[in-house]
């Protein structure tokens, strides 16, 4: 159980062999993912030992700040300094996320009209700005677009409806209610998965039997670039309000010392609002 008590100046961690490790990993995996696609022999070998250093420099750099917490070395400059991160940590998401709508915007407002302008008619004098489209120089001038129901709209609702019980499982860690909060909590993750599978059976469905893939042009680009991404997103969320619920089932948290729960919760809400701007941009408009 966290301790109340709080040492007073700033914590200084010691020094740590974390950050080498993780740089190390990582530039494993960049260059084993580039000689992979140059089709270097056994070069996909080099990308998986960079994942399992940088998984592992992962799970033992968050256990020790866990300890550290846990041990109550961790006082309000440092509980602020960890809001902070996470804060501009989602906004580099959003940026993130920026590039590809602006990408569709621009694809969609700018480059469709201007490619079936009177000037590139002698290009592709057959060419029709019509979205979806994969593009002109030879390509089909149209393909299928996703449809909104069913599957978009009911991950919509478990989207929606897995912000509603973190929300509560929220208000329950608060008012010390211990089970309620494990429960809903739960039922968050739950849902979250619910929202994968179901993103997965509308990829194999896309590419079975629509044809649509993600060479298929700007649209398919898009499309699966978006959606992609952002069920990506859905995964890490999901995966870190797991590790808080073990956390919460071991009592790790108290009504007033959890930013692990609030700093997930906030990512997850973050990955709802993508989902909202997804479901209008890509689905319907």
């Amino acid at each position: 159980m966290s301790t109340s008590s709080q040492p007073t100046g700033y914590f200084v961690p010691s020094p740590s062999p974390y950050p080498v490790m993780a740089a190390t990993s990582l530039v494993l995996m960049a260059f084993g993912a580039a000689l992979w696609f140059n089709d270097v022999a056994h070069a996909q070998w080099i990308l998986v030992v960079g994942l399992i250093g940088f998984l592992g420099t992962l799970y033992g750099w968050f256990g020790r700040a866990i300890s550290e917490s846990e041990g109550g070395m961790h006082n309000h400059d440092v509980d602020s300094s960890f809001r902070w991160s996470m804060s501009w940590f989602i906004f580099s998401e959003v940026m993130f996320f920026a590039s590809f709508f602006g990408a569709l915007y621009y694809a969609r407002v700018w480059g469709l009209p201007d490619l079936a302008a009177l000037h590139n008619q002698i290009l592709w004098p057959n060419f029709h700005a019509v979205w979806p489209t994969v593009g002109p120089g030879g390509l089909i001038p149209k393909v299928p677009a996703m449809d909104p129901w069913p599957i978009p709209t009911i991950n919509t609702a478990l989207l929606l409806s897995s912000g509603l019980t973190l929300t509560i499982s929220h208000h329950a860690l608060r008012a010390n209610h211990r089970n309620k909060s494990i429960f809903w909590l739960a039922t968050t993750i739950l849902l979250g998965f619910t929202f994968l599978f179901m993103q997965g059976f509308e990829y194999h469905h896309a590419y079975t039997e629509m044809g649509l893939k993600l060479t298929s042009g700007i649209y398919g680009a898009t499309f699966f670039m978006l959606t992609g991404f952002h069920g990506f997103h859905v995964f890490l969320g999901a995966t870190m309000l797991s590790v808080v619920l073990y956390r919460m089932v071991r009592g790790d948290f108290t009504a007033d010392h959890h930013f692990a729960f609030e700093g997930a919760a906030w990512y997850w809400h973050f990955v709802d609002v993508v989902w909202l701007l997804l479901y209008v941009l890509v689905y319907w408009l």
